[in-house]
C-alpha cells in the first residue's frame, strides 16, 4: 500500500458518505485477518493476538504480536518472559503487554490483494446502511421524485440516493408523468432488503394531502391547527376536517392562505384535485352537516348512536349536490366524518 492508495480511499469514503475512521478500521481488519489466514496459521500461531498500525498518509503497516509478560511462560505465542521483555525495554514489569513487530518482508502485496475484496465488500455495506438510515427518517413523510421514465404500468422514479417504482395503485388516475418532472410523494414504508434499502412510494394516499398542508400552512406545521380527518378519491376530490386550538385562528381560512393561495397550491400539485375544506365538529351533527358541503343541511337527525348511523334532511333542491356525481360527495362525508349517512329531501315551502 502507498500514498496513492491510501488517498484513493479517502476518496471513496468521501464520495459515499462514510467516515474515514470506518475504512482504516475495515483496513486494519482485513489486513490482520491477511496476516493471521498466511503467515500466522501456517506457523501454528493461529490463536497469535496481533495488531496492525498503519500511517494514514503514506499507507506503511507494520504488524505487531502482543504478548503478556508473566514469570514462567506456558505459551510462548501469547506470552513473553519478564527476562526477555527487559531486553526489548528495562522497564518493562509482570503484568503489562509487549508488541513484538512480525511485519513479514512480503506482507505488503499479499494484504492488498487479500483485503481489497473485504474492504470493497465492508464499503457496500456501510453504503447500504447510509442509504437505509436516510431514507428510514422520510417514512410516512414527504419526499421530492424525478420521473425518469415509464416502465409498462409503472413509473421509474429517481430520489437522489436510489431508484424506485410508482406502482399502478400508486398513481393519480389520469395523470400524465413527464419525463424529468419533479413530484411530491408521500413514502408509505421503507424496507431493509439485501439489496438495499426499497423505499415505498404513493401518489394515491390520503396522508399526501395531509403532508402537503402541512407544507403549506405554519398553523398546521405548528400546531394551531388540527387536520382532524382526511377522505380521499385520488385524481378526483378530498375531503379535510381541520379544527383550531385558538379561538384566535379561523381553521378554514388558515388552509385555504390569502387569496387561496396555499390551497391552490396543493391543487395544483395534485393536478387539479378538488378539495373541500370543512370545520371539524365533536357534534355529530354539527359535523355531519359540515361534511356534506357545499349541499346546505336541514336538519341532521342521529338514529343509532352506538353504529354511528344518521339521517339527513336536505331541501329538494340540494339533494343531487348532497348525494354528488355517483354518490361522491355522501360516500366522502362518510368516510370523513365515520357515521353511516342516509340522506332524505323535503320540499321547503318559500
Amino acid at each position: 500500500m502507498n500514498a496513492e492508495f491510501i488517498e484513493a480511499l479517502k476518496e471513496i469514503a468521501k464520495s459515499k458518505e462514510i467516515s474515514e475512521d470506518f475504512i482504516f478500521t475495515t483496513l486494519e481488519d482485513a489486513l490482520i485477518a491477511a496476516y493471521k489466514k498466511n503467515y500466522s496459521s501456517k506457523n501454528g500461531e493461529g490463536n497469535q493476538n496481533v495488531v496492525i498500525e498503519i500511517n494514514r498518509e503514506t499507507g506503511e503497516n507494520h504488524i505487531y504480536a502482543r504478548k503478556n509478560i508473566v514469570e514462567y511462560v506456558e505459551n510462548d505465542v501469547c506470552e513473553i518472559s519478564l527476562e526477555d521483555a527487559k531486553q526489548i525495554d528495562p522497564r518493562y514489569e509482570i503484568g503489562e503487554v509487549v508488541n513484538i513487530e512480525v511485519t513479514p518482508k512480503d506482507f505488503g502485496r499479499v494484504a492488498a490483494q487479500s483485503a481489497r475484496q473485504v474492504v470493497i465488500q465492508r464499503i457496500k455495506e456501510a453504503e447500504r446502511a447510509n442509504i437505509y438510515n436516510y431514507y428510514i427518517q422520510k417514512e410516512h413523510d414527504l419526499i421530492t421524485g424525478t420521473v425518469l421514465r415509464k416502465d409498462k404500468n409503472t413509473i421509474l422514479l429517481n430520489l437522489d440516493k436510489i431508484e424506485t417504482v410508482l406502482g399502478p395503485n400508486e398513481q393519480i388516475p389520469g395523470e400524465d408523468y413527464k419525463f424529468n418532472e419533479q413530484i411530491k410523494l408521500y413514502v408509505v414504508e421503507v424496507k431493509n432488503t439485501t439489496k438495499g434499502a426499497q423505499v415505498v412510494v404513493s401518489r394515491t394516499h390520503k396522508d399526501l394531502v395531509k403532508r402537503l398542508f402541512e407544507l403549506e400552512v405554519p398553523e398546521i406545521y405548528d400546531g394551531t391547527v388540527e387536520i382532524k380527518s382526511i377522505a380521499r378519491e385520488p385524481g378526483s376530490r378530498t375531503k379535510i376536517a381541520v379544527y383550531s386550538n385558538d379561538e384566535d385562528v379561523d381553521a378554514m381560512g388558515a388552509c385555504v392562505g390569502p387569496k387561496g393561495t396555499r390551497v391552490q397550491n396543493i391543487v395544483n400539485e395534485l393536478k387539479n384535485e378538488k378539495i373541500d375544506i370543512i370545520k371539524w365538529s365533536k357534534l355529530p351533527e354539527e359535523y355531519i352537516s359540515n361534511a356534506l358541503s357545499p349541499a346546505n343541511v336541514l336538519e341532521v337527525i342521529i338514529t343509532d348512536e352506538e353504529n354511528k348511523e344518521a339521517v339527513v334532511v336536505v331541501d329538494e333542491s340540494q339533494l343531487s349536490l348532497a348525494i354528488g356525481k355517483e354518490g361522491q360527495n355522501v360516500r366522502l362525508a362518510a368516510k370523513l366524518t365515520g357515521w353511516k349517512i342516509d340522506i332524505k329531501s323535503k320540499k321547503v315551502e318559500e
